[in-house]
Order: structure tokens, then C-alpha cells, then sequence
């Protein structure tokens, strides 16, 4: 098993940042793709982002291009998410999410690992 632990939410105003940590342990896998989704109230759970194995490839859904980064530090199995210009509808509790290869990276259904989510809350 691989346990995946997010950190790093809170409550933010509008154009505010903040970092999430999700950090890997147990079985390791070298370096799996990881994924972030987030999922607000009364909502399905959405694609945000995710990034290879390497860390050189990123993927972002439209609504957090230019304001979301994902990066990762592969000696420290912890990826991080970097929301930048926070908006209210960013509130959600987010997500990280790891697999083994980057098929079918933006379906929540392939993922094999979950984190517990943390909750990110952006005040108007």
C-alpha cells in the first residue's frame, strides 16, 4: 500500500495563495505520476492537474492554467500544488491522487492511491 497525506489548506481571501504538500509513504513505486483533483460541495470531483514521473511534464485544466503549478521533489516522494490569484470558486477540498503511467491522467478512475483531501477555502 502507499499512503498519500495532503497538507497545507486553509481559508484565503480572493487573490491569495497557498502551497499543498501530499506527501508519499509506504510500498514505493519509483516516482509514480501524481495527480491533483479537488471536489466543492454539492459538485463531482474535478481534474486540476497533474505531472510525470520526471516532473517535466504538466498538465493543468483550464480553469487553474497560469494560476495553479505543480511541482514535485522526488527525494522527498512529495509533490505540491501552488495556487496562486485565488478565487472563490477554487473552494473545494482538494486532492492528490498517484498512478503508474499517464494514460488516462485526467479520469479520477484510474488513479490506484488517494490522499485523505484537504480543505481549501477562498473568501470573497
Amino acid at each position: 500500500q502507499v499512503q498519500l497525506v495532503e497538507s497545507g489548506g486553509g481559508l484565503v481571501q480572493t487573490g491569495g495563495s497557498l502551497r499543498l504538500s501530499c506527501a508519499a509513504s509506504g510500498r514505493t513505486f519509483s516516482s509514480p505520476v501524481m495527480g491533483w483533483f479537488r471536489q466543492a460541495p454539492g459538485k463531482e470531483r474535478e481534474f486540476v492537474g497533474v505531472i510525470d514521473r520526471s516532473g517535466e511534464i504538466t498538465y493543468y485544466a483550464d480553469s487553474v492554467k497560469g494560476r495553479f503549478t505543480i511541482s514535485r521533489d522526488n527525494g522527498k516522494n512529495t509533490v505540491y500544488l501552488q495556487m496562486n490569484s485565488l478565487k472563490p470558486e477554487d473552494t473545494a477540498v482538494y486532492y492528490c491522487a498517484a498512478k503508474q503511467n499517464f494514460n488516462y491522467y485526467y479520469e479520477d478512475v484510474k488513479y490506484d492511491y488517494w490522499g485523505q483531501g484537504t480543505q481549501v477555502t477562498v473568501s470573497s
